[in-house]
């Protein structure tokens, strides 16, 4: 397939043979600058290849880095032992750090991802992405600035893993890279990103993270306002500002040696604004005709990094022009055979090899098995999972805890009251109240060797980020088969029925935005003692096979001490010895009238309509799911088919909620009996009294109940 490009360098570097190329200004100070053209011509029929591929049929991903390849100056002005955390166009960056390191063969490795053949080294045909363990090149399949956060995370984790004892993956001296397009400079995970930088290194904490914003004046069809990258970012107190040609080698080189060296020093962070120019535009469906005019177009193609490189090589008398040609198309041919190769690779060709990662994380978890230490008696919700925090922090030394207000003041619940006293501020500590840089600290730290409990400290703020846990927690070890993993016990406190304090934001029901994230574990405790016995088994889970666990605190339930009667103690319980298994429900009473399956406030509710079913002679048993992914379906069966009448009691929304997936797995699993499901109003959660109307009660689960044993035969 022809591309106009290809044309232009071919046609204007054999026009060079007759007059040569015009006299640069610029000195060849780049070290090993032949290696850094042959990374940008194998980038550049890379790209060329991708579309060929795509025309056969034989392609997939067609985003290509052409006209980024400055880019591999970056990689040649760090370390390949510098953890990096690149954009979809780094492709240049990419194959320059694989040349730094033996025994990578990256041109195949990228081929590969093009069509998604299970080879492909760091995905294993799930995506195309630019990672490599091997490169310290951590899988991003973000196409906005969502990997930023994390790149945060990494960047504070190099210096808190020594301060902590705690082996780290990254030298002491490294420098976190992280690259993005200027389009992207404008999320807000980007801008939270730069923010969080900022906000660590004002207060005296190492934060050694490159920005590189990849600014080729245009997202996907939008231009970027002149200037505005600089604007936004160039004056900025306490972030040091670097600007370069991303076009010219020897600049790019320069200038982000310059940036690396002082982020390396200085251990702050810094901007690396590099000038680049898109060509063959955004992706291979896009047609650029459609929003750029022609002579637009036609106009950039003499700011080809790739022939300024050739240009600056001829000038220096390193290349003649027939040599720029025969390299060029070497590798063009190089390329194009091993695509032909490549493109009847194998694919993924079944459901369970495609989600292998996913099942492995699960069944992993599910063997893991933890004990508890033992702890004191009749302790409430809270008091319970403060206590296994203690124990946590004492027997994990790479355990931090974090998020808004847990430090000194220990949380708005007083859940995390003084253990930063007992642990020191080093493990437990506030952060700023941004939810995408709590979770983006957690993804970050993850990877680099610790084990992050962080606080979100109200359910409604993790719709502020959830994308944190969905596009980049719980995809790595998908798209990086396992190699990479980001270990994490997201406490959330949540759900409904608190008093005095109230309104959606404080009241939230809704967990639908996690519960169908492939891999992540979702505990809900309601009793104190399966709070501390599942935040271990939460913690172990995450520390053995790297997953994402997310912790769902019943606000209501805090400081509950009394269950049937004030004053009867009954819903405290004493500190467990034992850990609670992975998917495995806990059942009160054996009763053979009624099963109900619950979950969270739900099981109280539960617990106290079933005394008054029972002076009515019906006798019910009460399940507390307690995990609700994964739902703990052979016990939920064996539960029900013991009285063949269910009532599923769901706290969350009639639409959307769990009781939803309860039924549908009670269904499919072939459980034939009487069913019924109660749930919360499709509705916000208001102020006051007016949230009882919404709000499942236990009214409204006794009716439903007498109801449905009244169809017994």
């Amino acid at each position: 397939m022809a591309e106009s490009i290809d044309d232009y360098f071919t046609a204007t570097v054999a026009a060079w043979a007759d007059t040569g190329p015009a006299a640069t200004g610029s000195a060849l100070s780049v070290p090993n600058a032949l290696e850094l053209f042959d990374a940008q011509l194998a980038s550049r029929h890379l790209d060329l290849a991708a579309r060929w591929l795509r025309s056969q049929g034989k392609g997939f991903y067609t985003i290509g880095s052409s006209g980024h390849e400055g880019n591999a100056a970056v990689a040649a002005a760090l370390r390949p032992t510098d953890p990096a955390l690149l954009h979809y166009r780094s492709g240049g960056f990419y194959l320059a750090r694989a040349a730094q390191v033996d025994g990578s063969d990256p041109v195949r490795d990228v081929l590969l991802g093009l069509v998604a053949a299970t080879e492909e080294p760091i995905s294993g045909g799930r995506h195309k992405v630019f990672g490599r363990h091997d490169l310290n090149i951590i899988p991003q399949t973000s196409t906005i600035a969502s990997h930023l956060p994390r790149a945060v995370g990494v960047a504070f984790s190099i210096a808190r893993t020594r301060k902590l004892g705690v082996a780290c993956p990254w030298p002491e001296d490294a420098v976190t890279v992280c690259s993005f397009g200027d389009a992207s400079a404008n999320h807000s995970t980007a801008v939270g990103a730069v923010n969080a930088a900022l906000h660590a290194a004002y207060q005296g904490l190492p934060m050694p993270l490159l920005f590189v914003c990849e600014d080729n004046g245009i997202g996907i069809s939008t231009p970027t306002p002149r200037g505005w990258v600089q604007r936004a970012y160039g004056h900025r107190e306490g972030l040091q500002y670097f600007a370069a040609d991303g076009c010219d080698l020897a600049d790019a080189y320069g200038t982000a040696s310059a940036a690396a060296d002082w982020v390396r020093s200085q251990r702050r962070p810094a901007f690396l604004h590099l000038t680049t120019v898109r060509l063959m535009g955004h992706a291979g469906s896009d047609y650029e005709p459609g929003y750029r005019r022609p002579a637009e177009i036609s106009a950039d193609f003499d700011r080809d990094p790739v022939l300024a490189t050739a240009k600056l090589l001829v000038a220096h008398g390193v290349l003649t022009p027939e040599q720029v040609l025969q390299r060029y198309e070497a590798k063009r041919a190089e390329v194009i055979e091993l695509a032909r190769v490549i493109a009847e690779s194998p694919q993924l060709d079944s459901a369970d090899s495609v989600t292998r990662p996913l099942t492995e994380v699960l069944d992993d978890a599910r063997s893991v098995s933890v004990t508890a230490p033992t702890g004191e008696p009749n302790l409430t919700v809270a008091l319970s999972i403060n206590r296994a925090l203690q124990d946590v922090l004492n027997s994990q030394p790479e355990a931090i805890v974090f998020g808004e207000d847990v430090a000194r003041k220990g949380g708005v619940y007083g859940v995390t009251r003084g253990l930063q006293a007992a642990a020191g501020r080093a493990r437990v500590f506030d952060t700023l109240l941004d939810e995408q840089t709590i979770l983006g600290l957690a993804l970050g730290a993850g990877v680099s060797g610790l084990l992050p409990i962080p606080e979100i400290q109200y359910l409604a703020y993790l719709h502020n980020a959830s994308d944190q846990i969905r596009g980049e927690g719980a995809t790595l070890q998908f798209f990086s088969n396992r190699q990479y993993r980001n270990p994490m016990v997201v406490r959330i406190a949540g759900y409904g029925y608190q008093k005095g304090f109230g309104g959606h934001f404080h009241n939230d029901n809704s967990i639908a935005a996690i519960r169908d994230i492939p891999g992540v574990v979702i505990a809900s405790p309601a009793r104190p003692d399966d709070a501390a016995a599942m935040l271990h088994t939460c913690v172990g889970i995450a520390k053995t096979t790297g997953a994402v666990c997310v912790y769902l605190e019943p606000i209501a339930l805090y400081h509950t001490r009394d269950l049937y009667a004030d004053g009867d103690g009954e819903w405290l319980a004493d500190y467990p010895t034992q850990a609670a298994p992975l998917g495995r429900a806990r059942t009160y009473g054996d009763g053979t009238d009624l099963t109900m399956l619950t979950f969270g406030n739900g099981l109280r509710m539960s617990l106290r309509v079933a005394r008054r079913l029972s002076e009515l002679g019906i006798n019910a048993r009460v399940v507390d799911l307690r995990w609700l992914a994964p739902l703990p379906v052979e016990d939920m069966l064996a539960e029900a088919e013991a009285t063949g009448h269910v009532l599923i009691v769901d706290e969350t929304r009639r639409t959307g909620g769990v009781g939803e997936g309860v039924l549908a797995e009670l269904l499919a699993h072939g459980y034939s009996g009487e069913v019924a499901r109660v749930a919360s109003s499709d509705s916000f959660i208001p102020l006051g009294d007016a949230a009882l109307q919404v709000l499942l009660s236990e009214d409204t689960i006794e009716a439903a109940a007498l109801k449905l044993v009244s169809n017994r035969a």
